[in-house]
């Protein structure tokens, strides 16, 4: 429907019927009106799969839903690095959604994992940002091109679910621009979300949800988005005020108990009825966009859709360790141990759990294997160790030529609505992998977790494979990199820490009361672990496979650039192994000098890429100003500092076999304004003064003075060991100019000091207009 015929429906409607389209008609629907033809739509979790309950509704799943297919959770999807492969599961979802006449799917959901403690970084992608923005957009694409609405969210830094109704995060500009808005505004401009919702928290003081800078002016005004937004399920803060921010739909329905506040703010002239208007206008914009592309013939194809979910995992599942001992061979005889080799745990707690149709444990996967045997090592209801299951698996271990354990973390341990407190695995699995390699020098071990854990016996087994919750399929995934038939190519989208205290978030989640402050600033997961030059137990972007790459020949297309330009980067990756395998190639960035505090490095590209043995590619990469730039807070906008920038072409944050630089120039001139508070290295080492500077000094010099006379004192060999020439050196470059009126011995007085300034700003007018 045209902007013109929906503005015509608006028209026709009084106040209470606009009010009423601003709120839910249940818990899952959207209000229609069935008088002017509005059709009344459906809204459902979730990010890794469809969650649509028929009858009874409730968010966080206690109610059943449809059976429909678990695709790995966001962890996992994270961990492929691949957008082609997240943007066909996305068109695999929108075909489901056309056949459940969805018309908005709730996610990709794509908070920043701050702390490794957030119980829903199961469902979040990355530590990094270019990282969440990247494959979330992907995620979007897929699904919209099936004519069905996305909704990213939580918008924004929903990053814990401790007091996630009431916390304020207090962060800064430059941290909210660079870490926690920036994946929402790739999502926002290159897929086009129909929806976004936003988040419970506040942001300095103002919740996400009537938050008119961040709905209005930077969603809105700045990033151009044109869907509506639509609150999480209960967060709405006031709804006159959050109309008039930018929010459109609260959800879940209050039965039009709360519609009289906005005619009444109408009325009294509280909220203009063009406001009003305008979020119904963006609203209706929506819902006749589904329901025009409405395909009834759709079908739910859930072998189709459950091919696609084994296909993601096996991409997603990350090996961290191999010394030797996988792949499996069908020859070999093999102890599974763990109960998630029976009952695999899959994916996570809360508003995004699926009623799973099929799923497949890795000991059913396994049954073509004749010389595999099980045993459960461990319960998971509780930590406590059960001495005759570990001395059962311990047999079993021993007996066999290697032992696969199961273990991870139970359903217990994270969900929705509280975080955890420690990133330690149960006890009870952690002394029976310590038990099982003291018998079984080929033990490996494969985890079930959404977040990082803490490996105590990491040194005591020589395989690792990170399977994160990998979906209904996880058991056909696991069994087919176990033996070789798909060579792992998962790499890590989060840093895995030694412990939890070496965390940047560590002092500051999950806050005070209702404050946590982001005191770590910009410095988040690799960003902090490089620049400090820690130790961590896996670094981002970090992976196996059962095959080896090399890299080569890094080259850039241009040794210098301007800002306004862009720079092509090329690398070959050659498959030197004998398997055929895929790689992700990671591009970071260095700003070799920099006024301002930043990391060490920052990814700003990845291809991942298939190689047979012995294949070479070639991979591009188009890197323009926001590859180097910072938020500048002075200019509320992305700004490139001139100078030299390193190019890092590597296997993770941790692993850069190949380096270029490149000088990229500025053409933006920051805002500068000299004071007699201003330091004389600033106003030395400004380069549109140094003909001033030269004569200031030339001036100063000959004027002599109680400071001049001072230095050219000969100095005693005690004088020269207390003040050395560094030390004076450092005095200068540090002393504010009117510093230099009281050293000066009246030579120089505050009125020439304010002239200086006067000259010296009158200067900068002239050649920058500013």
């Amino acid at each position: 429907m045209t902007a013109e015929k929906i503005k015509e429906l608006i028209g026709r409607m009084p106040l209470a019927e606009k009010a009423s389209l601003c709120s839910g008609k249940d818990f899952w629907h959207a209000n229609g009106l069935e008088r002017l033809g509005i059709p009344v739509t459906l809204l459902t979790d979730g990010p890794h799969g469809l969650r649509k309950q028929e009858d009874e509704y409730d968010e966080l799943g206690i109610h059943e839903a449809i059976k429909a297919v678990c695709f790995p959770a966001g962890c996992a999807m994270a961990s492929t690095f691949n957008r082609e492969l997240l943007e066909e599961q996305g068109t695999r979802l929108g075909e489901e959604c056309q056949a459940e006449n969805v018309s908005v799917l709730l996610g990709p959901a794509m908070n920043i994992k701050r702390s490794p403690l957030c119980g829903r970084n199961f469902e979040y992608l990355s530590e990094d940002p270019y990282v969440s923005g990247e494959l979330a957009a992907a995620l979007v694409k897929g699904i919209q091109s099936k004519h069905v609405g996305t909704s990213p969210k939580h918008f924004a830094m929903n990053n814990q679910e401790t007091r996630r109704m009431s916390v304020s995060v207090e962060a800064d500009e430059r941290t909210m621009r660079e870490i926690y808005l920036s994946g929402f505004e790739t999502v926002v401009k290159e897929a086009k979300p129909w929806t976004i919702m936003s988040a419970y928290n506040a942001i300095n003081g103002t919740f996400s949800s009537s938050h008119e800078w961040l709905l209005d002016t930077v969603l809105r005004k700045e990033w151009g988005f044109d869907g509506y937004v639509v609150s999480d399920w209960g967060s709405m803060d006031r709804k006159v005020s959050s109309l008039k921010a930018g929010m459109n739909l609260e959800m879940p329905g209050d039965g039009g108990s709360n519609d009289h506040f906005i005619v009444n703010a109408v009325r009294n002239g509280e909220l203009d009825e063009a406001v009003l208007d305008k979020r119904v206008e963006e609203i209706l914009g929506i819902v006749f966009r589904f329901t025009e592309h409405w395909d009834e013939n759709a079908v739910f194809d859930y072998e189709k859709d459950e091919a696609m979910s084994q296909k993601v995992a096996e991409e997603g599942m990350v090996l961290l360790k191999n010394e030797g001992v996988l792949p499996l061979s069908a020859q070999e005889k093999v102890a599974f141990i763990g109960k998630y080799a029976k009952k695999p745990r899959y994916q996570g707690g809360g508003s995004s759990h699926v009623n799973s149709r099929n799923v497949i444990s890795a000991l059913e996967a396994a049954s073509e294997y004749p010389n595999i045997v099980f045993e459960q090592g461990f319960d998971d209801v509780d930590d406590a160790i059960d001495e005759t299951m570990v001395e059962a698996a311990v047999r079993a271990a021993k007996a066999a030529d290697k032992a696969v354990i199961f273990a991870g973390l139970p359903d217990s341990y994270e969900s929705e609505s509280y975080d955890r407190v420690h990133m330690r695995m149960p006890e009870n699995q952690n002394h029976l992998i310590r038990e099982v390699a003291k018998v079984q020098p080929n033990t490996i071990v494969l985890l079930h977790n959404g977040a990082p854990v803490e490996m105590p016996w990491v040194d005591e087994v020589k395989g690792i494979l990170e399977c994160y919750l990998g979906g209904q399929a996880v058991g056909n995934a696991q069994v087919n990199l176990l033996f070789g038939k798909v060579n792992p190519s998962g790499k890590l989208a989060e840093s895995f820490p030694l412990r939890l205290q070496d965390n940047p978030s560590y002092l500051n989640f999950p806050g005070e009361k209702d404050k946590v402050s982001y005191r770590e600033g910009v410095f988040v997961g690799y960003r902090y672990y490089d620049y400090r030059e820690m130790d961590v137990l896996f670094p981002f972007g970090y992976g196996l496979s059962y095959t080896t790459f090399a890299y080569s020949n890094l080259q850039v297309d241009r040794k210098e650039m301007d800002d306004t330009e862009t720079v092509t980067v090329t690398v070959d990756v050659t498959n030197t192994g004998a398997l055929a395998g895929k790689e992700c190639v990671q591009l970071y960035v260095a700003d070799k000098e920099s006024t301002l505090i930043r990391p060490r490095k920052e990814l700003k590209g990845f291809e991942k890429i298939e190689l047979a043995p012995g294949e070479t590619k070639t991979v591009t990469f188009v890197l323009g100003k926001r590859a180097f730039a910072y938020w500048n807070t002075e200019l509320h906008d992305w700004h490139v500092e001139s100078g030299e920038f390193e190019i890092l072409a590597g296997k993770s944050s941790r692993d850069i076999p190949c380096r270029e630089s490149i000088f990229v120039k500025s053409t933006q001139t920051l805002p500068c304004t000299y004071t007699p508070d201003s330091t004389m290295g600033d106003i030395m080492s400004d380069p549109d003064l140094a003909e001033f500077v030269a004569g200031m000094m030339k001036n100063m010099a000959s004027a002599g003075g109680a400071m001049g006379a001072h230095q050219n004192q000969e100095q005693s060999e005690s004088q020269k060991e207390a003040v050395s020439a560094q030390m004076y050196a450092s005095m200068a470059k540090y002393m504010p100019l009117r510093k230099l009126v009281g050293l000066s011995g009246g030579a120089l007085t505050m009125e020439m000091a304010e002239g200086m300034c006067a000259q010296m700003n009158a200067i900068k007018k002239k050649l920058h207009g500013k």
